[in-house]
């Protein structure tokens, strides 16, 4: 299999084997298990950025989900691996952060689903938008990809 082609550069990447457990009436994946390895991705990119939940416990900050699109382009299954990515594509350093994600099936190698998610920093004592804390600046400012693409909206 050749390498697998993302649209940005410097992917945050997570391999993801599907299980039977994720297995719908369909016979594919379900709608629900993406969004699950959506916050999966984007914890463990932010503990790789080295901000824990402890983290953000302590500050009393966190970052909100406000908005989920999402493209599902092709079916998977049991057994597939799927190469999960994602991006900081804006952080405006104040309230607002977006990620990009696309997941590719490694055997394949064409993106089987993309997203893109908006998130609003909160504090976490009162779920009230909140200013970013310093921490949070840099790691994810500091990890933005600039002149982002849209997401793929159709499979190759």
């Amino acid at each position: 299999m050749s390498e697998l082609v993302w649209p940005l550069p410097q992917p945050f990447v997570a391999d993801w084997e599907i299980q039977a457990d994720v297995i719908d009436h369909y016979g594919h994946v379900n709608n629900v298990a993406y969004i699950v390895q959506l916050e999966k991705l984007a914890w463990l990119h932010s503990n790789a950025l080295g901000l824990s939940i402890d983290q953000y416990r302590s500050l009393d900050r966190g970052m909100a989900i406000r908005r989920h699109e999402v493209d599902y382009l092709l079916p998977c299954h049991t057994g597939q691996t799927i190469a999960c990515a994602t991006w900081i594509v804006k952080c405006d350093s104040r309230l607002n952060l977006t990620r990009q994600f696309e997941f590719i099936c490694r055997t394949r190698g064409k993106p089987v689903f993309t997203a893109r998610t908006d998130f609003v920093c909160i504090a976490l004592s009162s779920g009230a938008p909140k200013r970013m804390p310093e921490a949070f600046k840099s790691a994810y400012a500091g990890a933005m990809v600039s002149d982002a693409p849209q997401h793929r909206a159709e499979a190759n």
